[in-house]
């Protein structure tokens, strides 16, 4: 059976994630959980305002250099500067994104940083008259020091 690559990456990373964080899963104390999840979306909030805004600099700094970016309708980009240029010249003044309040979900990676779930809307001005549907996103965070970034981002706009 040929199985796309992506799918199999997809049922790979959710198959991980049920074997750390559903089975055998280690105690958490829940200020730190509160802590890791207000540091989450605070970074969710910052990309996403330079999304808005055409902040290219702070989308670039957020993002990692070896960045696997998702799309169920656009397929794996794995070079972010073409996700760079493809956001300046298809989102900037185009496109803004809207969090469903209280969609964000985060959990630890330990060793390594955060994965977050959540549902976003996305507004074309190019097209005011279409309907936002929410979507569906999960974003692995890495945190190197006091640095994090977006390693992996799956966007799934198929609900």
């Amino acid at each position: 059976m040929n199985i796309p690559k992506y799918i199999f990456v997809i049922g790979l990373l959710a198959s991980s994630a049920l074997m750390v964080f559903g089975f055998n899963a280690p105690t958490i104390n829940r200020s730190s959980d509160k802590e890791l999840h207000q540091t989450i979306t605070k970074l969710d909030s910052i990309f996403f305002t330079a999304y808005n805004t055409c902040d290219l600099e702070t989308q670039n700094e957020l993002i990692s250099e070896d960045l696997e970016f998702y799309h169920d309708q656009g397929g794996l980009n794995t070079s972010k500067a073409e996700l760079m240029a493809a956001m300046e010249t298809n989102i900037c003044g185009k496109v803004t994104r809207e969090l469903v309040p209280g969609s964000i979900e985060v959990s630890p990676i330990p060793g390594f940083g955060a994965v977050q779930l959540g549902m976003h809307k996305f507004h074309n001005n190019q097209e005011p008259n279409a309907v936002s549907k929410p979507s569906r996103f999960v974003t692995i965070w890495k945190q190197t020091g006091d640095k994090w970034q977006m390693t992996r981002v799956i966007s799934l706009h198929n609900n």
